[in-house]
């Protein structure tokens, strides 16, 4: 089956989720750093869901952790074990996708340095981004990332915010044939951007776009999440508690007590969970710099998937 009838038939209902996961867990995973083992079974293990790279067939756990913010740190000791923690927990639950910027200060060094000081970088899908102007001015900051990543490869290297993405994507891919980036992408993190994005992606050849989605901002839903299916690109998704906006207003709320139908104990993970649900989606990526977030968002890869009817329901909730 292809992505764009998983898309259909994920979309048109159906009652049970776990079939759905179950094809997107058995596919291949052809070359690259050893993919956790996939999970058709999450309320039994500690694995999360696991999904299907279209371009490859290469298995990512379905919750990464974004840097943005909460990886800008110094060198203090107290921090950088904390940092390490949510890496730690991370990879336990069988995630992998590490998202980062040269936009986000010391993050990419941050991390460089705990993949390189915990042994983990083979467990890593590290993804970072070019974000300049100029062929010559992306070269050498692509490579300063990769000394930055303590990688001379790099799983997915993206165009950051469309800037200047067609000169910057002849390098990507010419890197790509290279050997020095396995997948190449493009991103943004605002609505607006949503145009440009849908042009990229009919004209272009990617293998991932990165894009702003969450219960509160669906307008991907209308083009761009169907438009990557058809098109077999892998989506991450930022900003899936909307800049942690979402958290802060339902904080004071309860729980509605279905939550428990999806194994969830907290908003996060209903969020989450919504996000995930989408059959487009590849991986979220919440940021977060503390170990005990990282594991609440971890837990929303476990458990059941929502299908199509308590998707309407998450969001008639939202809404109410």
């Amino acid at each position: 089956m292809d992505r764009g009838t998983f898309l259909r038939l994920a979309l048109a209902g159906m009652a049970a989720p776990g079939p759905m996961m179950a094809l997107a867990a058995g596919a291949a995973n052809p070359g690259g750093k050893p993919a956790a083992a996939a999970s058709t079974t999450a309320s039994t293990t500690t694995h999360m869901q696991q999904r299907r790279i279209p371009a490859s067939g290469e298995m990512l756990g379905v919750i990464g952790c974004g840097t943005w913010q909460t990886f800008d740190v110094d060198e203090s000791a107290a921090q950088r074990a904390r940092l390490a923690g949510v890496l730690r927990i991370l990879f336990e639950h069988g995630g992998s996708v590490i998202d980062s910027s040269p936009m986000y200060g010391r993050s990419e060094a941050v991390a460089g340095d705990l993949l390189a000081q915990g042994g983990w970088q083979q467990k890593a899908f590290v993804a970072t981004k070019v974000w300049t102007t100029g062929r010559e001015a992306g070269i050498r900051q692509m490579q300063e990332s990769m000394q930055l990543l303590r990688d001379d490869r790099i799983e997915l290297m993206q165009v950051h915010n469309l800037l200047d993405w067609r000169t910057q994507l002849k390098t990507l891919r010419a890197w790509k044939e290279q050997g020095r980036i396995r997948y190449v992408g493009v991103t943004h993190y605002t609505q607006s951007a949503y145009p440009e994005l849908e042009a990229i992606l009919r004209a272009e050849p990617l293998d991932f776009v990165q894009l702003n989605y969450s219960i509160a901002e669906r307008e991907a839903e209308k083009q761009l999440l169907p438009l990557a299916a058809d098109k077999g690109v892998g989506v991450l998704v930022n900003q899936p508690f909307g800049g942690g906006r979402l958290l802060r207003q339902l904080s004071a709320r309860p729980l509605p007590g279905w939550a428990a139908e999806l194994g969830s104990t907290s908003w996060a993970q209903l969020l989450l969970k919504f996000v995930v649900s989408h059959p487009a989606v590849t991986c979220a990526i919440p940021g977060t710099g503390r170990p005990e977030h990282m594991t609440d968002n971890c837990q929303a890869g476990l458990g059941p998937i929502p299908d199509a009817s308590q998707r309407k329901r998450l969001v008639e909730l939202w809404l109410g």
